[in-house]
């Protein structure tokens, strides 16, 4: 039965799947291709299929925690019916700081697209994708998927695109060659960026028609599509131009573009590029604003930010919220170091979402569970305990230089969850 909730439920299976897609097939394929590649070489297909299947080990447990809490905490309410309400707040954060980071640099990165094309100032660009996405999102939810889904199939085309130019430059180079092994799991690492976004079908699972069934199908179809696609752009790419080259080039897709068809190709894959990262602003905005009123709604977060728009019923506080939060985090500029820093965060995220599920299922082994996670060994899921154990191997790849960046962001978090819940007991 679904719980009773001021947001509207007006997503179908068809339109939060393509969501979910939407911004798993985001800005991370289009910028981080170049850098993925020049760390693994040919090898780099490897580097996102064992990325993807370390995103597949943790989407199953929230498809089984959605199903038993379909609310719009997300990861908050997971980690908290699990360890409490200080530890489910610690992840709440985590994930705010995951969306205001990348949703700020992936702005940032539409800015210069949005500066090159126009010749306008990149600041410009920025500023007013934040409030036309901020309006549209305020509109509607089912407006902001349709808006999503149209971009997410310009996004489809540029990858076709790719997958296509490589086709008669198949069997041209050494799909093995690989610079070290350490480059090939640090690469993994750095594309995990890529593949994040299925959370976000998730965060919205609170706005979607039957959601503890239609939530988990959106997950398996969104993760399995797009491991596929990324696999074969990751192929095409590394067979028309060197990795090497690839590896120094600041617009990877566009330049395999140009090398197989031209100069226009190049300004097209530029155009799509622009597109695909203001979809990544926008779905990624899309479900931290969810996440944040989930926990402003609970009590953990000021009540302000659970004031939903009496008209439109979204959560108009929580949207201006993270997207003027996001604009303190523009000036991080370089998208890989920023990546890098999102993932620091989403790693913790996801074990603690997979431990999470580990211990309800020996807390509460009589939950209604619409769906559940297969393989067990007794009551230890298999797929959950793989899910954390790859979770914290990624982590092991981050640069001392990232840990930095993300520790002092934890400091902050744990000041911030003290002072939140100064009246709870340990």
């Amino acid at each position: 039965m679904e719980e009773k909730s001021d947001l509207k439920r007006d997503l179908s299976l068809v339109e939060i799947t393509l969501t979910g897609i939407g911004n798993i097939l985001g800005a991370g394929i289009y910028v981080l291709m170049g850098k993925a590649a020049g760390l693994a070489g040919n090898f780099v297909w490897f580097s996102f299929l064992f990325a993807g299947v370390t995103a597949a080990l943790s989407a199953f447990s929230y498809m089984e925690l959605s199903s038993m809490y379909p609310r719009a905490g997300a990861e908050y309410e997971f980690v908290k019916r699990a360890f409490g309400e200080r530890t489910g707040l610690f992840a709440g954060l985590l994930v705010v700081y995951y969306v205001t980071i990348t949703s700020s640099a992936v702005a940032l990165g539409f800015g210069r697209y949005f500066s090159s094309l126009f010749g306008a100032s990149s600041l410009v660009g920025v500023a007013g994708l934040f409030l036309f996405l901020s309006l549209v999102m305020v509109y509607g939810v089912k407006e902001s998927a349709r808006l999503a889904v149209f971009i997410s199939l310009i996004e489809l085309t540029g990858l076709l695109v790719i997958v296509y130019a490589g086709f008669p430059y198949i069997g041209t180079v050494n799909y093995f060659e690989a610079p070290d092994l350490a480059g090939l799991f640090e690469a993994s690492a750095l594309i995990f960026f890529a593949f994040l976004g299925f959370e976000d079908i998730v965060r919205l699972s609170q706005e979607t028609k039957n959601a503890e069934k239609t939530t988990p199908r959106a997950l398996i179809i969104a993760i399995s599509v797009t491991v596929f696609l990324y696999v074969c752009v990751a192929i095409a790419s590394v067979s028309v131009l060197d990795f090497r080259v690839l590896g120094l080039s600041e617009v990877p897709l566009a330049d395999v573009a140009a090398v197989a068809f031209g100069n226009d190709a190049f300004v097209l894959l530029s155009w799509i590029a622009l597109f695909s990262t203001m979809n990544t602003v926008l779905v990624v905005m899309l479900g931290g604003s969810r996440i944040v009123y989930g926990m402003a709604d609970a009590g953990s977060f000021p009540r302000a930010l659970a004031r939903v728009h009496p008209r439109f019923r979204t959560p108009w506080a929580a949207i201006f919220g993270i997207a003027f939060i996001s604009g303190f985090f523009v000036l991080l500029g370089d998208i890989t170091t920023v990546a890098n820093i999102a993932n620091f965060m989403i790693f913790i995220v996801f074990f603690m979402v997979n431990v999470s599920l580990i211990k309800l299922r020996y807390a509460e082994p009589e939950r209604h569970r619409p769906f559940r996670v297969p393989v067990s060994i007794g009551r230890l899921p298999l797929f959950p305990s793989l899910g954390a154990l790859s979770a914290v191997f990624l982590f092991s790849q981050i640069s001392l230089e990232i840990m930095a960046y993300g520790f002092f962001l934890i400091v902050i978090g744990f000041i911030i969850v003290l002072i939140r819940t100064r009246k709870i007991p340990p």
